[in-house]
């Protein structure tokens, strides 16, 4: 079993940075690949940017390529998405997601069977 919960959101303004951590429960996180989604009011939930399990290939969604990173560190069971240039469109709830079953698309939600309760990122223009 992993728990996940998530931390380091709120509110700033346009051009601002901020960084998401998600701290992992659970002897097997390390081997697992974390994923970051968000959730605006009255959207679907939507794909951010994951990581494998070693850190070692990223992916992101175009809409935060370059602007974001996601980043681990295993031994201390964290996983980071540090958020730059943030704009009013990056306002949603953000979760952070582990996969210990594996599948064909780090960015397809289903794949994921662990979840974290969420952090808001209110960005204001």
């Amino acid at each position: 079993q992993v728990q996940l919960v998530e931390f380091g959101g709120g509110s700033v303004q346009a051009g601002d940075s901020l960084r998401l951590s998600c701290a992992a429960s659970g002897r097997t996180f390390s081997t697992y690949p974390v994923g970051w989604f968000r959730q605006a009011p009255g959207k679907e939930r939507e794909f951010v940017a994951a990581i494998n399990w070693s850190g070692g290939s990223t992916f992101y969604a175009d809409s935060v390529k370059g602007r974001f990173t996601i980043s681990r560190d295993n031994a201390k069971k964290m996983v980071y998405l540090q958020m730059n240039n943030l704009k009013p469109e990056d306002t949603a709830v953000y979760y952070c997601a582990a996969d210990s079953v594996g599948g064909p698309s780090y960015s397809d939600y289903v794949r994921y069977d662990y979840w974290g309760q969420g952090t808001q990122v209110t960005v204001s223009s």
